[in-house]
C-alpha cells in the first residue's frame, strides 16, 4: 500500500460545506499526519439560506466546521460571489485561485470534478485545474451533481476521520433538510468507498493531475 504525503494542501470549495463534504475525512486524515491544509470558499450562498436564519449564516457554519476538522481559521479564505453566477465572473475567480496560489504554494489540491453538473463546482474545477496544471490535483466526490466519476485514488480512512467528517458537517444548521448531510449518508459512502480497495472506510478521488 503506497502513501502520499503533502506539506501544504488547498482545498477549493464553491461553496461553504462543499470540502466538507467532499473530503472532510481526507483533510482530518492530512491534518492528523501533519499536513498543513488552507481552504477557500467562493460563496457564502447568502441568496439560498433558509428563512429564519441570518445572510451570513454559512460563513460562521464554515469557520465552526473548518476548527472542527483542525484548519487554523487563518487558513480560511471566505470570497462573496454570488451563488449560481459563477460563470459571470470566471476571469476574476482565476486571478483570486492564481493569487492564493502565488502566497502559499500548495503542493496538493483537491477540488470538485471537472465533469460536476452544478455550474459554479464547473468554474472552480476548470478554473482551478487552469491555476494548478503544475501541481498534483484530485477532485473530490459528490454523488449528487456527478454523472460520473472516474474512481482512480482513494484516502483510507480510520473511524475517527469519518467521525470528525460528521461533527464538521453537523455545524451546519441551514443545511441539515438536505438528504446527503446526515450521519448515515457519509458513514454508507465511506464504507462503499473503502469496499473498493478491501478497507473499512475511505473517500475516493478522480485523479486529475499528478506531479511527482
Amino acid at each position: 500500500m503506497s502513501t502520499f504525503s503533502a506539506k501544504r494542501m488547498m482545498i477549493l470549495a464553491p461553496h461553504t460545506d462543499d470540502g466538507e463534504l467532499g473530503c472532510g475525512g481526507a483533510i482530518a486524515r492530512f491534518i492528523e499526519r501533519g499536513t498543513e491544509v488552507f481552504y477557500t470558499a467562493f460563496s457564502v450562498c447568502e441568496q439560498s439560506v433558509p428563512y429564519g436564519f441570518k445572510e451570513d449564516q454559512l460563513q460562521d457554519e464554515l469557520m465552526e466546521a473548518t476548527a472542527v476538522l483542525g484548519i487554523p481559521p487563518a487558513n480560511v479564505l471566505v470570497h462573496r460571489y454570488e451563488v449560481r453566477h459563477f460563470p459571470e465572473s470566471r476571469q476574476s475567480i482565476l486571478q483570486d485561485i492564481i493569487d492564493v496560489r502565488m502566497a502559499i504554494n500548495p503542493d496538493l489540491v483537491l477540488m470538485p470534478c471537472l465533469d460536476d453538473l452544478h455550474q459554479d463546482h464547473q468554474v472552480i474545477a476548470a478554473e482551478g485545474l487552469r491555476a494548478y496544471k503544475n501541481t498534483t490535483v484530485l477532485s473530490y466526490e459528490m454523488p449528487w451533481n456527478n454523472l460520473t466519476i472516474s474512481t482512480s485514488a482513494f484516502v483510507i480512512l480510520e473511524p475517527r476521520h469519518v467521525q470528525k467528517k460528521i461533527a464538521a458537517l453537523e455545524c451546519y444548521k441551514t443545511q441539515t433538510f438536505r438528504p446527503y448531510a446526515n450521519a448515515e449518508f457519509v458513514w454508507s459512502l465511506a464504507r462503499t468507498r473503502g469496499a473498493q480497495i478491501a478497507q473499512q472506510y475511505a473517500e475516493v478521488f478522480q485523479l486529475v493531475r499528478l506531479v511527482m
